[in-house]
Parts: structure tokens; C-alpha cells; sequence
């Protein structure tokens, strides 16, 4: 049964019209991802800055530092989640729950010698209530009262992602980003910025008529 949605479509070629504009387009594709490898080799190459390893964060065992969070690994990637004090889990931040709740197969990160770890703001025994309601399992510590220190001058309250480097006991903050800079912990962009109607945001540049919510 052949129903139309009214919707806008982009215009119908034949298969080799397709193919050349799509060859077109794979060029810019190639030059995307290889100006992606040229960052991520100076991200490489990035002095880096000693953070105090002592620096108290709350688990489920109570008090830890900074360095037990790296879990005997190398490097350390912390999702710093913001959280609204006494708030349900409903009204938490919605973000920080579309881009923490991704990462869940952590395998991968470990044979790499890295470990994931979010650091809420919120109290540990509140906060971590509300990740086992979202049935997510990553190491999870309050920064409540260590967040001033770790960000060392940036905004508390805000996402961030971080990455540590330990060296012996010493430690040391090699990368941030916060913003879209954040996407990196996300794919349901990375797919939908591959499909015909994309992220569907108000912000995109696309053909009028394409489905924006």
C-alpha cells in the first residue's frame, strides 16, 4: 500500500546521479576525518597540568582520592553531572542523562589502560540512588566537596569531561571540554547526523520543510 506522509523528501535522481553527488560528497567526508585525526594527534601532544592525587571524592565506600579512582589504570575520563539538590530523578538533568547514559561497554576503555568514572555534584547516597534507577552501572563518586578544587577555577555546576593521566602516584589533567564537546561520550548523533532528516534540532541548516522537534 503506497501512503504519502506530506513530508518533505529530497528530490528523486537515478541511481547514478545519486552515486556521483554521494562521491562528491565522500571527498569532504575523507578531509573531515583525516582534519579529526590531525586534532586528536595535537590533543596527543598537550602539555599537561599536576592535580593534587589527594583530593577526596565519596564512593560506595566511602572517602577515596582522586588517584583511587583511576582503579590502578593509567588514564582516568571523568563525566563531571550536574545535579539538582532533592530534585526526582524526572527533573534531573536531562542532558547529562543522554550523554552518561551511553557508556555502559567499557571493555574496550580498559584494555586501553583507561577508566571511565562519573563525578556528580550531587551527595553520593542521593546520586547514586538515582543512577541504579536509570540502571546504569559506571563508577560513580560525589564531588560535592572536592568539585572547586578539581575544576581548579572553571564554573562548578556545569558538565565537563576530563581526562587524567597517572604517572606513580602523582596525577596529572591532560584534556577538558565541555559544551558539544561532549558528544564525543554520544552515537545517536553520530547516526542521525547520517541520515536524510539528521538530528531534526532547530539549530541545524536544513532544506525548509524538513522535520525540526
Amino acid at each position: 500500500m503506497n501512503e504519502s506522509t506530506n513530508a518533505a523528501l529530497p528530490k528523486v535522481v537515478d541511481r547514478a546521479i545519486w552515486q556521483v553527488e554521494l562521491d562528491a560528497l565522500r571527498i569532504r567526508e575523507k578531509a573531515h576525518t583525516r582534519e579529526g585525526d590531525a586534532i586528536a594527534a595535537a590533543r596527543r601532544r598537550l602539555p599537561m597540568v599536576e592535580v593534587d592525587a589527594t583530593i577526596r571524592l565519596v564512593g560506595p565506600d566511602g572517602p577515596v582520592s582522586l588517584l583511587d579512582a583511576f582503579e590502578g589504570r593509567r588514564q582516568l575520563i571523568a563525566y563531571f553531572h550536574m545535579w539538582h539538590d532533592d530534585h526526582p530523578a524526572a527533573e534531573q538533568c536531562a542532558g547529562c542523562a543522554f550523554y552518561n547514559g551511553q557508556v555502559r561497554e567499557r571493555s574496550y576503555l580498559h584494555t586501553c589502560d583507561a577508566t571511565y568514572a562519573t563525578f556528580c555534584y550531587g551527595p553520593y547516597e542521593q546520586s547514586v540512588r538515582y543512577r541504579d534507577s536509570m540502571g546504569w552501572d559506571v563508577p560513580w563518586y560525589s564531588v560535592r566537596d572536592s568539585a572547586e578544587a578539581l575544576l581548579a577555577g572553571r564554573q562548578v555546576g556545569v558538565f565537563y569531561l576530563v581526562c587524567y593521566l597517572r604517572e606513580g602516584d602523582r596525577v596529572f589533567e591532560t584534556y577538558w571540554t565541555t559544551g558539544r564537546g561532549v558528544e564525543a561520550l554520544d552515537n545517536n548523533y553520530a547516526l542521525l547526523d547520517r541520515t536524510v532528516y539528521g538530528r531534526q534540532e532547530p539549530w541545524e541548516d536544513s532544506p525548509a520543510g524538513w522535520p525540526q522537534h
